[in-house]
């Protein structure tokens, strides 16, 4: 990689790295609070198109079986067709959105590194040239860092290791002895899928499931929020929001449950070249595994700048990096959901028009 100097770098108040439901929200309060695209700040974006990790999502999740998608702000999404995979109706609703606003996303764009600049300002420094900008919007997400656990004997396992990232839908297990590995709605989702197809399905996690009884209402909302909040406030990596709300017990649940899909089993010791085995000797045989076993922060770009703390995770304040406020982030820790991001794109900006004022009175 080249170094690139801070004379090449254009100059903006603000950059905004990612351009899913959190990057959307932090540009359009930019736009709307006067900031200009392309002249006061730019969005840049890896992928080729828009839709952010929505655009990945396998075909057999339709509209209707997405959690809590929530409108981006200032346009509802109406009329989406619940039979539609969920990947196509969510990237067209970001692709109008964008281009109803203007906001000129710039893509396909990688970022390398986030460095400090001079004069207080920061250098962004990407696969097309380098901005210094004042401010930073990291809206990065987590789809392009699967977590994979580490597991005596996994390499030399003869079948197939796939993760929740590369799901390719149900009809690619057809005849085969899959277990599912986690205890997330992905993971209950892939199996009540899977089932039908599969010789076989074995559901395995490292803790018992928790499912949830009765409406997730406001309140509880707030306080699973609260719990995950804490954490990030305390500079230990982020859990999701719903990691901390359980499973939701609904009709499928049920029927999963009583057809024996959802019989958990405790998490295995090792994995052999046919399966995997427990330390009493229990063993299952297995033509595929399938870890749905979650996402970790891509953040890696920012790790010059040494935000992160002794606990692992960057400690934020509202949206700010306690370690710089410059730096805010959004879409992380209490601010995954879709509704969160909202929010955490208006506090971010919000909070950039009060540094920036406070630079111009210090001047």
């Amino acid at each position: 990689m080249n170094y690139i100097s801070e004379a090449e770098a254009a100059e903006v108040q603000a950059v905004v790295i990612g351009a899913g439901q959190a990057g959307l929200s932090g540009a359009y309060h930019l736009r709307r609070t006067g900031f200009e695209p392309e002249r006061d700040f730019v969005v840049l974006d890896h992928n080729p198109g828009p839709g952010g990790a929505w655009r990945y999502r396998w075909p057999s999740l339709t509209y209707d079986r997405v959690h809590g998608m929530h409108s981006l702000p200032g346009m509802e999404l109406t009329d989406a067709d619940p039979s539609r995979p969920s990947s196509e109706v969510i990237t067209e609703y970001f692709d109008r959105y964008e281009r109803t606003f203007g906001l000129r996303v710039r893509r396909p764009v990688k970022v390398r590194t986030v460095r400090e600049g001079v004069d207080g300002r920061l250098l962004v420094e990407t696969s097309a040239g380098a901005w210094s900008t004042r401010t930073l919007i990291n809206a990065t997400g987590t789809w392009d860092r699967p977590f994979w656990p580490r597991y005596e004997g996994q390499e030399t396992f003869l079948g197939r290791q796939l993760h929740t990232a590369q799901y390719p839908g149900p009809e690619a297990f057809a005849g085969q002895r899959v277990v599912v590995v986690g205890g997330g709605a992905s993971a209950t989702q892939h199996l009540l899928e899977i089932a039908p197809y599969a010789a076989d399905t074995t559901w395995v996690t490292r803790r018992p499931p928790v499912f949830r009884e009765g409406p997730f209402d406001e309140e509880a909302g707030r306080a699973a929020v609260a719990l995950v909040e804490e954490r990030v406030r305390q500079g230990l990596p982020p859990r999701s929001v719903v990691s901390v709300t359980g499973l939701p017990l609904n009709d499928a649940i049920r029927r999963g449950i009583a057809d024996g899909v959802l019989d958990r089993q405790p998490m295995f010791d090792r994995i052999t070249p046919e399966g995997v085995e427990w330390k009493d000797g229990r063993r299952v045989a297995a033509d595929v595994i399938l870890w749905a076993t979650g996402f970790r922060p891509a953040i890696d770009h920012l790790t010059p700048l040494r935000l992160r703390e002794a606990g692992g995770g960057i400690r934020v304040e509202d949206t700010r990096a306690a370690a710089d406020p410059r730096v805010h982030l959004v879409g992380y820790g209490p601010s995954a959901s879709t509704v969160g991001a909202n929010r955490a794109g208006r506090a971010a900006v919000r909070d950039i028009r009060r540094l920036l004022a406070e630079e111009r009175v210090t001047v």
